[in-house]
């Protein structure tokens, strides 16, 4: 899965996109000039391939949103968790709503997932994390997270969650380090990697690793550890779905060698699908990497990925606006508070 470069989709990118080991696009701002011109972009790269390749954003809220106009301004998830201190029903019906209507504005024009919800734990140490956590407590998390699931299903769209086992809890950001958390599997497992676990059995959709390297359980981050996705993720925690890399462009991935390389290992690792973003010279090599990669079982959790049909956007015109407005009471809220 890979990035395009502007509003429209270039020649070059078509042969890309065409390539045995193309699996799917990922958005970006630079990729939106409204909602009309995004729809018509969507709907050609569904267009290219049959069955059609996936395309992803990243849009959870707050500080990380790829698309402003014409879509709600979503408060940061941190929002869901300082509400529930205050009203827990209240916190986990508005979740579930914050689901539905972030799924609701992409599925509507095509965009078939987000990456979302975040599972890392909002303790204060990652500041890269921060207010994109739901909340320090891993139970809370869990709740919450599972109404933002359920919402988002409702909406037709599938959840990924991220970052297994958890990047809460370093202060390092992997985009531009390697981060290193030092703790026992024991210790993680009892705090971070709660909500992966409560998440999977309520039938979370995919995961996404994070570029940390945990040395008291293997010496490679997770994205590319077979001990923490075979092992734990797959067999400890009885996963099914589909697992995306982060992008293996990132500082935290660096280590395990050239891009060709880092790809190949991902997949080696247990990863269904690697991401690779904002680097066009490598990807070529890359792509040809993976080639003679492709898994039926991998393409099957996959294909699982694809948005559901929704209905008319006419139908829910209506209850899009009233999610809206309740959802942007709550910015306000915080932006009051």
């Amino acid at each position: 899965m890979f990035d395009l470069q502007g509003p429209e989709l270039m020649p070059g990118e078509r042969d890309l996109l065409v390539h045995p080991a193309a699996g799917g696009v990922i958005l970006f701002t630079r990729n939106y000039a409204s909602r009309e011109q995004l729809a018509r972009l969507v709907a050609e790269v569904h267009a290219v391939r049959d069955p059609p390749l996936l395309v992803a954003v990243d849009h959870e809220g707050g500080r990380v949103q790829r698309f402003r106009p014409g879509f709600t301004a979503l408060p940061p998830c941190a929002a869901l968790g300082r509400l529930h201190d205050k009203d827990p029903q209240r916190a986990r019906a508005m979740a579930r709503e914050y689901g539905w209507l972030m799924a609701i504005e992409l599925r509507t024009l095509g965009v078939d997932f987000s990456f979302a919800p975040v599972l890392d734990l909002g303790i204060g140490v990652s500041q890269v994390i921060g207010d994109r956590a739901l909340h320090p407590k891993p139970r809370t998390v869990t709740r919450l997270a599972q109404a933002y699931l359920d919402g988002m299903h409702e909406a037709g769209m599938a959840g990924v969650g991220k970052h297994f086992p958890g990047h809460g809890s370093v202060a390092a950001d992997s985009h531009c380090e390697i981060p290193v958390d030092g703790r026992s599997l024991e210790i993680i497992t009892s705090a971070d990697l709660a909500p992966f676990a409560g998440l999977v059995r309520a039938g979370l959709d995919a995961v996404m690793p994070a570029h940390v390297i945990y040395p008291e359980v293997d010496t490679a981050p997770a994205g590319f550890s077979e001990v923490w996705l075979r092992q734990v993720l797959r067999q400890d925690l009885g996963f099914q779905g589909a697992i995306f890399s982060d992008d293996i462009d990132m500082a935290g991935a660096r280590g395990a060698g050239a891009h060709s390389e880092r790809a190949q290992r991902a997949v080696a690792a247990g990863c269904d699908m690697v991401l690779m973003c904002n680097r066009p010279g490598a990807l070529p090599a890359a792509l040809d990497a993976l080639s003679a990669s492709r898994e039926p079982l991998s393409e099957a959790r996959l294909a699982r990925m694809r948005g559901r049909a929704v209905g008319s956007e006419r139908a829910l015109e209506e209850r899009r606006r009233a999610a809206s407005a309740r959802v942007a009471a709550l910015a306000n809220q915080e932006t009051a508070a």
